[in-house]
């Protein structure tokens, strides 16, 4: 188990190297430089003459070589320094430390609703296999999988204030300071978002526990007795949420990353509007730590999965 762990986390260091890496090089090689948009473009900005223009870049370090850049960028992480936006002043730092705590809670509330609808329906489904429940559910889980998100985040918005008068709050309002105020704006994205990953979750769990419902191991369990609840929950469940466990980190990662069509829906100034109102206006400070954030989230919460297999099932060791 020790040496799995530490396998995995090399692993996991090697992986996070490798984004800094490609992060750094498209920032500098895709187009897009903030300084030569303000010295090229009219209508009202001000433009750079060339000499200004050197001196700016100057003022910004990427006059330096790629490596010098590389390496003041990661001083720049391990010091918590992360830049401010080109455009608007801002610190990153604080832009990730406002925004984040909303798109966290969005998260791991839509998660947790997928598992809580999910997991019970797929088991269901795959215990009463081609039953008429077991066709029911299926057909459902096929609309709810195939409705995207953002028209289903519309859908409750317009149902909310045409049939309950419901209008949540346009500023953020965290959880520690005014409980019902955050729930109302994490609410909406959350059930948006859930939905539609709780379809995915039990299609999944039912495919699990249909594999894994006749194997021997289960076989033995019932010749010795055991009530088939006990088996399910013991025997069966355990393997079954492998897959699901992968899946539902996956998708954390991304939502952590920020929905940003279900964010619109509901005008949160979450992270992933964040990024894509750096990506319009070129601000790449904002883009190369935002992106970076995304990497060592994605990263983190892998390692944590390949943790989980091992703890839910002993056998597995890495090859």
């Amino acid at each position: 188990m020790v040496r799995y762990l530490a396998t995995r986390l090399a692993s996991a260091i090697a992986t996070l190297v490798g984004i800094t890496i490609l992060i750094f090089l498209a920032m500098r090689v895709l187009p897009g430089d903030p300084l030569a948009q303000i010295s090229t473009e009219g209508q009202g900005q001000y433009r750079l003459s060339p000499a200004e223009l050197q001196r700016a870049r100057a003022s910004l370090g990427l006059d330096q070589p790629l490596y010098v850049q590389y390496g003041g960028w990661l001083l720049d992480i391990a010091r918590g320094d992360l830049g401010r936006s080109f455009w608007r002043g801002e610190p990153i730092r604080d832009l990730i430390l406002r925004r984040a705590p909303i798109t966290s809670e969005i998260a791991l509330i839509a998660i947790v609703l997928s598992w809580i609808i999910g997991i019970p329906i797929g088991s269901y489904s795959a215990i009463h296999h081609n039953r008429k429940g077991d066709l029911l559910i299926r057909g459902i889980l096929t609309f709810l999988t195939a409705v995207p998100s953002f028209w289903l985040g519309l859908t409750l918005v317009l149902i909310g204030i045409l049939y309950f008068n419901w209008r949540p709050p346009l500023t953020i309002i965290y959880f520690w300071d005014d409980w019902r105020g955050n729930i109302q704006i994490v609410i909406g994205p959350a059930i948006a978002l859930g939905l539609g990953l709780s379809a995915i979750t039990a299609r999944m769990t039912r495919s699990s526990v249909l594999e894994i419902l006749y194997d021997d191991h289960v076989r033995t369990a019932r010749s010795k007795g055991l009530g088939e609840r006990i088996i399910i929950i013991r025997h069966v469940l355990r393997l079954a949420l492998l897959p699901v466990i992968t899946l539902s980190g996956l998708a954390l990662g991304g939502l952590l990353g920020g929905s940003v069509a279900v964010e619109r829906a509901f005008g949160v100034p979450g992270l992933g509007l964040a990024l894509v109102q750096a990506l319009n206006e070129r601000d790449w400070m904002v883009i190369q730590n935002l992106v970076l954030l995304y990497g060592v989230l994605y990263t983190v919460i892998n390692f944590l999965v390949d943790m989980s297999y091992a703890w839910l099932d002993p056998r597995i060791r890495y090859g």
